[in-house]
């Protein structure tokens, strides 16, 4: 599994870094077909409610699963970002398992 960080005028964090890979680890080990995947952690000065945006791209067979959310914090953000690949990921086994 690899999983590469961007960090888009937000400073880099370990504790973040490692937090999304605990979570991704859950899915890369639920889901054997996947390869890769981007993740990319914006900071939206304009909205001050939320503005904690985390994009995820997993590289599979097939075309790439995107997901993105924008909440107050970036792990809630990355929470809901995982959660939504999930029920993506779950779409796309039905339809490995079928073939």
């Amino acid at each position: 599994m690899t999983v590469n960080f961007q960090y888009v005028g937000v400073d880099v964090s370990e504790t973040l870094s490692s937090f999304t890979e605990e979570k991704l680890d859950k899915l890369f080990s639920k889901y054997e077909f996947l390869i890769s995947a981007l993740v990319y952690f914006k900071q939206d000065e304009k909205d001050h409610n939320a503005g904690k945006i985390c994009n995820i791209e997993l590289s599979l067979p097939g075309p790439r699963i995107y997901a993105t959310s924008n909440e107050h914090n970036f792990e809630v953000s990355v929470r809901e970002t995982i959660n939504d690949l999930e029920r993506q990921l779950k779409k796309r086994k039905r339809v490995f398992q079928n073939h």
